[in-house]
């Protein structure tokens, strides 16, 4: 042994063997050193950590329309989310607020409002019994449902869970059991888009799911409108929560926007969507500062994003009740 390290392993308190041993384990720890990936937070990219302490995989989050479009790049008095967002006085038609209203974009469950809208005024019972199907299993997006194959709900049932908690396969149901069948329902969709000249929709399918399913906000202004006319349409879609009974189980939904649950808002009627092409998006008819007012926002990033959105419009309007429109420049009609 060499004189030297003989030396300073004795004041270490080894021996060499010892010190060899060591060695072998240090190395045997650190040879496969798990990798550490730092992620900037970003809304264009979406972690999954796959179930490996070694690797982390970084799977890009398709954009949305709005994205593809540039529209998130438009800058707005109040620093929206949402890269489209139009508030309107319903009684008077005042603009209060156009950011990008023009745009036709896709919807999501939005979609659902024109859906209720068809059903309710087709004057269809709502207590028949309709049975959730095979063609009702979304095979657009593959999303889940508790409502299984073989499941049997009322009209009405499947009215509130769409509207409420925006059930695809209910709303699918309630488009396959209207008269001549799903493409008789989505005619009708498109007939009443028309009727109330909302010139830039186009609907494919009653849920939202496709992304072929498109419209402004303009439109939906008007859509929301309409639809605050049905007092059916209000309950439902302000619901907070809603049971069923499916054979010896009871299901429990809730309300898929929890400005519903908060008491500093009035809202008469609400509806959220959300699928990849289109974003977080809402739609609301709510009572602000002795107003009633319409406010759509589509293609909104980040979960609450949509309803922080909306709490900023409800601030800036019962701060200093607004006489004229905020428009961003080049982008209003």
């Amino acid at each position: 042994m060499i004189p030297a390290l003989a030396s300073a392993l004795l004041l270490l308190g080894l021996s060499l063997p010892a010190a060899e041993a060591a060695a072998k384990r240090k190395s045997a720890t650190s040879a496969t050193p798990p990798v550490t990936l730092k992620v900037a937070k970003t809304n264009r990219v979406a972690k999954k950590r796959v179930a490996s302490s070694r690797r982390v995989v970084i799977v890009p989050s398709r954009p949305s329309a709005g994205e593809l479009a540039g529209l998130h790049g438009t800058s707005d008095p109040l620093d929206l989310r949402s890269s489209v967002a139009f508030v309107i006085d319903q009684d008077t038609h005042e603009v209060l607020l156009d950011k990008n209203a023009q745009a036709v974009l896709p919807i999501a469950s939005l979609t659902k409002l024109m859906t209720s809208v068809v059903v309710v005024e087709a004057g269809l019972p709502l207590d028949e019994v309709l049975t959730i199907s095979q063609d009702d299993v979304d095979t657009e997006k593959g999303s889940g449902s508790r409502l299984r194959v073989g499941t049997q709900l009322t009209r009405g049932e499947m009215l509130h869970l769409a509207l409420m908690s925006s059930e695809n396969r209910a709303a699918n149901a309630l488009g396959r059991h209207y008269p001549g069948g799903q493409a008789a329902f989505v005619e009708a969709m498109n007939a009443k888009a028309q009727l109330l000249g909302m010139g830039d929709t186009r609907y494919v399918e009653p849920t939202g799911l496709s992304s072929r399913n498109q419209s402004s906000a303009k439109d939906l202004a008007l859509l929301v409108g309409a639809a605050s006319q049905h007092p059916l349409i209000s309950e439902l879609s302000t619901s907070p929560s809603y049971q069923v009974a499916v054979g010896r189980r009871t299901l429990q939904y809730h309300t898929t926007n929890r400005l519903v649950l908060n008491p500093s808002w009035e809202i008469g009627l609400q509806k959220t969507g959300y699928i990849s092409e289109a974003g977080r998006c809402l739609v609301m008819q709510a009572r602000l500062a002795g107003r009633k007012l319409i406010m759509v926002f589509l293609d909104s990033t980040g979960k609450y994003s949509r309803l922080g959105d909306a709490e900023r419009v409800r601030q800036w309007i019962e701060a200093a009740p607004v006489t004229t429109t905020a428009t961003v420049p080049g982008l209003s009609s």
